[in-house]
C-alpha cells in the first residue's frame, strides 16, 4: 500500500530543517559532523548531500499542535525543533546499545564515528533541546522545557525496561505495551502538545493533545514492530526479519510466548538460543508467531490506538484545518506497509 505525504509533513521540512541546521550548527565542530551524518546532511567524509533528516514527523506535530491552539505554525518551531533533537540523541544512542549497523540505508554513526562520538553527540543534543525551549520569552518556554524534560525521563525509562526485557523470560503482553509508551509514546505526546503550550492554550487542549500523541505513539509502535519481522527493508531501511535476527521481544513476539502451547515452547527455545539464527530458521520462526495470532493480535491493536487518535481530536473542536492535518498525520505514519 502507498500513502500520500500529508501536506503538514512537507510544510514541516521546509520549515523545521532551516531551524535544525541552524541549531545544530551550535554544536561543537566534531559533534557537529556526527550529527549532520546522523541526519544525512553529509557523508562520512563531510561532503554536503541532497535531501536527508527522515521524515520529520514529531516537527510536524509540534506545528500542527501550536495552529490546533489558534497560532501560527511558526510558533510551534521551538517545540518542532526540541523535539527532533531529543529524537535524534535517542536514535544515536539507541543504535550504539542494540548494536545496529545499520539506518536508512546508511552505516550508523557509531560505527563511523566511534562509539563515545555517538554518545557526545547524542548528549550534546538533549542539553541542547532544553535550551531552546528556554530561549523562548515567558512562562510558556520554561513549561514546554519542563514537559520536554518529563518527556525525556518516559523515554529513557522505555528504553531500560527494553533493555532489561532481553533477559526475562516472563514479560507480558501489557509490560511491553507500557514500555513502546514511554520509549515511543512519550515524545510523541511532547512533540503533538508543545505547540499548544507555547501558544498559550488551555490545559483540555493541551493535555488533549498529549493523549492523541501518546496513543500515536502506541499506534506508530505496533507498526514498526510488525514491519521489523514481515516489513520490506525498502520500508524499513534495515535487514528483513531484523527484530527476529536480534530476538527482540516486540509484541507480537511476546503475544506468541504468552499464547502458549507448543509454538510458546519453541519460539522460547529460539529466544534463549545463543548460536546466529538462519534464513530459514528465521522464517519458520516468522511463520509461527503469524500462526500464533501475534501479528493479527498487533495489527488490530494499532487500528484500535488509531481510531481512539481521530475520536480523541474530534472531541477538542479544534480548527478544521489543524484537526484534519493531525488525523492526517497520524494516518500516514501507522498506515505504512504492514
Amino acid at each position: 500500500m502507498t500513502t500520500t505525504v500529508p501536506e503538514a509533513i512537507e510544510r514541516g521540512r521546509n520549515l523545521a530543517v532551516p531551524a535544525l541546521r541552524a541549531t545544530v550548527d551550535r554544536l561543537h565542530p566534531r559533534l557537529r559532523r556526527v550529527v549532520a551524518y546522523h541526519r544525512g546532511w553529509v557523508d562520512a567524509e563531510g561532503n554536503a548531500l541532497p535531501g536527508g533528516g527522515g521524515k520529520l514527523v514529531r516537527p510536524a506535530l509540534a506545528l500542527l499542535s501550536a495552529e490546533a491552539a489558534g497560532a501560527p505554525a511558526e510558533v510551534g518551531l521551538p517545540a518542532a525543533v526540541a523535539v527532533e533533537l531529543v529524537h535524534d540523541f535517542s536514535l544515536l544512542h539507541d543504535d550504539l546499545m542494540d548494536g545496529d549497523t545499520e539506518r536508512r540505508h546508511r552505516a550508523t554513526a557509531w560505527t563511523v564515528f566511534g562509539a563515545d562520538g555517538a554518545i557526545l553527540a547524542g548528549d550534546a543534543l538533549l542539553g541542547l533541546a532544553t535550551q531552546v525551549l528556554l530561549e523562548v520569552p515567558g512562562e510558556a518556554g520554561r513549561r514546554a522545557a519542563y514537559i520536554l524534560g518529563a518527556g525525556v525521563q518516559d523515554l529513557v525509562r522505555g528504553q531500560a525496561e527494553d533493555l532489561h526485557f532481553e533477559s526475562r523470560m516472563d514479560v507480558t503482553v501489557a509490560d511491553t505495551l507500557t514500555m513502546e509508551d514511554g520509549k515511543t509514546g512519550a515524545l510523541l505526546s511532547c512533540s503533538a502538545s508543545l505547540g499548544a503550550v507555547l501558544a498559550g492554550a488551555p490545559d483540555k487542549v493541551v493535555d488533549g493533545l498529549a493523549e492523541f500523541g501518546s496513543r500515536l505513539g502506541q499506534a506508530f509502535q505496533l507498526v514498526d514492530d510488525l514491519l521489523g519481522i514481515w516489513g520490506d527493508p525498502a520500508v524499513t531501511g534495515k535487514p528483513v526479519l531484523s527484530d527476529l535476527r536480534s530476538r527482540k521481544k516486540s509484541v507480537p513476539v511476546v503475544y506468541t510466548l504468552n499464547h502458549g502451547g507448543a509454538d510458546a515452547e519453541a519460539l522460547r527455545a529460539f529466544l534463549t538460543a545463543t548460536d546466529e539464527p538462519s534464513e530459514d530458521e528465521l522464517h519458520r520462526v516468522a511463520a509461527l508467531v503469524e500462526r500464533a495470532g501475534g501479528r493479527e493480535w498487533t495489527t488490530t491493536e494499532a487500528d484500535k490506538q488509531l481510531t481512539a487518535c481521530e475520536s480523541l481530536i474530534n472531541s477538542l473542536n479544534l480548527p478544521a484545518d489543524a484537526a484534519g492535518g493531525l488525523i492526517a498525520l497520524a494516518r500516514f505514519v501507522t498506515e505504512r506497509d504492514r
